[in-house]
């Protein structure tokens, strides 16, 4: 929701400063919009354009490079999850109940994020979650090792365990990543400017409006895709969470 306003209020600047262009035109002197002056402002907004265009650009990379490094890393962990479950297979018949144990944990974290909602996400960072944690962990260091395969088994599922976390962690972090207010402020201003300009060369009619509305929501669009990819846990357009319901499948094996 918080995007979608964002989005908005976007969309509003930016048509918003074509109508007062197009107001603007009207009202100014002729000669303010003689050959030569007109020149020197097309030269400036095009500067300002060039600067917009690279920054979007930029935002837009950026934000799309998040995504995907999140989506990977939960690919990423799903297989560290079945390796983990594996290793504790091989162990032996005593880790059973750390394994549904494991299972368990592993399905109510894919029933969270796949909520999409930030008020069930801040829950994998809880205080409770996090003494869920230290007490698998715990479970799993408490094996005692009566063989040298054994002992590997346990030290190869101590550092996948550590992995997983470290990872989990990881992900909370870019869940609350987001693009700076400042710079996007800036954005906003320039891509003002640059259709404010617009209206100020139009001749006011229906055509030039629904042109000017539908670009306008299309810039409005590229900062919600922004918004959206760089929260790819949360939102419309989240991280799919396919391969961890796959890897949930193949646990207890």
């Amino acid at each position: 929701m918080t995007h979608l306003v964002i989005a908005f209020a976007v969309f509003v600047c930016v048509f918003g400063s074509a109508m007062v262009g197009l107001q603007l035109r009207h009202r100014l002197p002729e000669h303010h919009l003689s050959d030569e002056s007109v020149g020197v402002i097309k030269l400036a907004t095009g500067l300002v354009a060039t600067l917009a265009a690279l920054v979007l650009g930029l935002l837009v990379s950026s934000a799309k490079v998040a995504f995907d490094t999140e989506s990977s890393d939960l690919v990423h962990n799903a297989a560290n999850v079945i390796t983990l479950d594996r290793a504790l297979a091989n162990y032996g018949t005593e880790t059973q109940e750390i394994r549904v144990l494991l299972k368990r944990t592993y399905a109510d974290s894919i029933d969270i994020i796949a909520s999409g909602d930030s008020t069930q996400l801040a829950r994998l960072g809880s205080p409770e979650a996090l003494h869920r944690t230290e007490d698998f962990q715990r479970k799993v260091e408490a094996l005692s090792p009566h063989n040298a395969s054994q002992s590997r088994l346990q030290a190869r599922a101590l550092q996948i365990v550590n992995d997983i976390f470290s990872a989990r962690w990881l992900a909370l972090l870019h869940a609350h990543a987001t693009v700076p207010p400042s710079l996007l402020i800036i954005l906003v201003f320039w891509l003002s400017v640059i259709f404010g300009t617009f209206g100020l060369f139009a001749r006011r009619n229906a055509t030039v409006v629904a042109a000017f509305a539908v670009c306008a929501l299309s810039t409005a669009g590229a900062i919600f895709l922004i918004e959206e990819l760089s929260t790819p846990l949360d939102g419309v357009a989240r991280v799919s969470v396919a391969p961890m319901r796959e890897a949930l499948s193949r646990l207890g094996e």
